[in-house]
């Protein structure tokens, strides 16, 4: 058996452990702490500090690509566009509809919480919008 599982664990718990990976500890020293960091940042002039100290450049731009990414798709957009759009491959595209349509709910969370703050409208390039 993996590490973590026994007899007793009961399968939706072992499915969940394969989505979200068993190597992904949350309870780690470090993992609690970045959680924690994250959640101790007070307006959007703290958080572009933090992220621009603890991320490179091409990293911010690589998760806010993923984020948009995963927008994009939540309105059914094709991957082909999104691939003109963002330039993110058909593999990395293809990962984050996974987790989109995934139990966790990571994504659609986000997603959720930012329309409620922003009208949607998307340029997907060469003249190609897309509003709400």
């Amino acid at each position: 058996m993996s590490k973590g599982i026994n007899k007793n664990t009961s399968i939706k718990t072992i499915k969940l452990i394969q989505e979200i990976g068993p190597a992904m500890n949350w309870n780690d020293r470090k993992n609690k702490q970045f959680i924690e960091a994250i959640l101790a940042l007070k307006n959007t002039n703290e958080a572009k500090y933090f992220l621009r100290d603890i991320m490179t450049e091409k990293e911010i731009k690589e998760f806010a690509n993923r984020l948009e990414a995963a927008s994009l798709l939540s309105k059914d957009v094709q991957y082909n566009a999104i691939i003109e759009s963002i330039g993110l491959s058909s593999t990395t595209i293809a990962r984050i509809a996974k987790w989109l349509n995934g139990p966790l709910g990571g994504y659609r969370l986000i997603l959720n919480r930012i329309s409620k703050n922003h009208h949607d409208s998307f340029k997907l390039g060469k003249g190609l919008s897309l509003s709400s």
